[in-house]
């Protein structure tokens, strides 16, 4: 999942520099993103697969460096099954990491860093993660129709 090189991590600015230095197009669609994200995760947090259900759209595409290419039926059948194994699982949002960029006549990208933890032994086993979401502004709400997670 990672993606180094020398020469790229040289000129390239530190993700906290890059954070430093956004400023959202549009508040309110920043706002309003940041809102959804929040609903999708207190969604996966709290274990509620139907509530999830409703924020992806039936077209949906994930991408996963590690998994591969998954559908909307395969992602809520593992996600179905990351709630069964009850290990407490939970995603955070990286404070300062969100991004929202407007696409014109559609929605935003949601760009951003994640931490999930579950117990493994007794202890917290976490990994930080980057992610890009694709909303699409419907009719009956905002929906992610494409996922992007990578450098795990």
């Amino acid at each position: 999942m990672a993606w180094i090189t020398t020469a790229c991590s040289i000129s390239r600015p530190s993700s906290s520099e890059a954070a430093k230095s956004y400023t959202p197009a549009s508040k309110e669609l920043y706002n309003t993103i940041a809102h959804m994200d929040s609903v999708l995760f207190d969604a996966f947090n709290n274990r509620d697969l139907e509530k999830q259900k409703l924020l992806f759209a039936a077209d949906l595409e994930f991408y996963h460096d590690e998994g591969g290419l998954t559908n909307y039926n395969q992602v809520i059948e593992n996600t179905s099954r990351l709630f069964s194994q009850n290990n407490g699982l939970r995603r955070t949002l990286v404070p300062g990491s969100l991004q929202v960029y407007p696409i014109k006549d559609y929605g935003a990208i949601e760009i951003g860093t994640h931490r999930f933890c579950h117990q493994e032994n007794g202890k917290d086993d976490c990994g930080t993660f980057k992610f890009v979401h694709i909303w699409q502004k419907r009719a009956d709400g905002w929906k992610i129709t494409r996922v992007i997670s990578y450098d795990h």
